[in-house]
């Protein structure tokens, strides 16, 4: 048995992370980075928050166009929950999917950085070539587990 009050935990994250980051999962299995992001510590655990509401709101948008868009290439139900590495699969590879399109020869794949970079070339975030991304999530191998 487990000696964390899970309920105490979710209270105290919930009070501590003023904006939610949709592409947490990503950053913190470092497959991408933020300029926006702020990484935090509580009760011996990392999440990660965003400091801007507005790029959150991009942010988001994009995440929810990635779930529509990856559902038929990861064959999941539309009913069923995303299973966590899926749920990678999509995250990661949709941001890698992106920086592909965008042919952004950067080390690490800034998750706004690319936002900004698509709406500036697309126009809306509505308008990103979703076929091509969803290239990068289809080719996307989670990190093993380590034994």
């Amino acid at each position: 048995m487990s000696g964390y009050n899970e309920d105490a935990y979710r209270d105290a994250r919930e009070s501590t992370i003023a904006i939610k980051c949709p592409f947490e999962r990503a950053l913190l299995s470092k497959c991408s980075n933020c300029t926006l992001a702020k990484r935090l510590l509580l009760a011996e655990r990392e999440a990660v928050s965003c400091t801007d509401e507005a790029a959150k709101g991009q942010c988001q948008a994009l995440h929810e166009a990635l779930h529509v868009n990856a559902r038929f290439a990861l064959h999941i139900d539309p009913a069923a929950p995303w299973p966590f590495g899926k749920e990678i699969r999509a995250q990661c590879g949709g941001v890698l999917g992106l920086k592909a399109v965008l042919n952004d020869a950067g080390e690490t794949a800034d998750i706004h950085g690319l936002i900004q970079a698509g709406i500036a070339r697309f126009g809306d975030i509505e308008a990103f070539p979703y076929s091509e991304i969803m290239r990068g999530v289809v080719h996307y191998e989670p990190r093993k587990r380590r034994s």
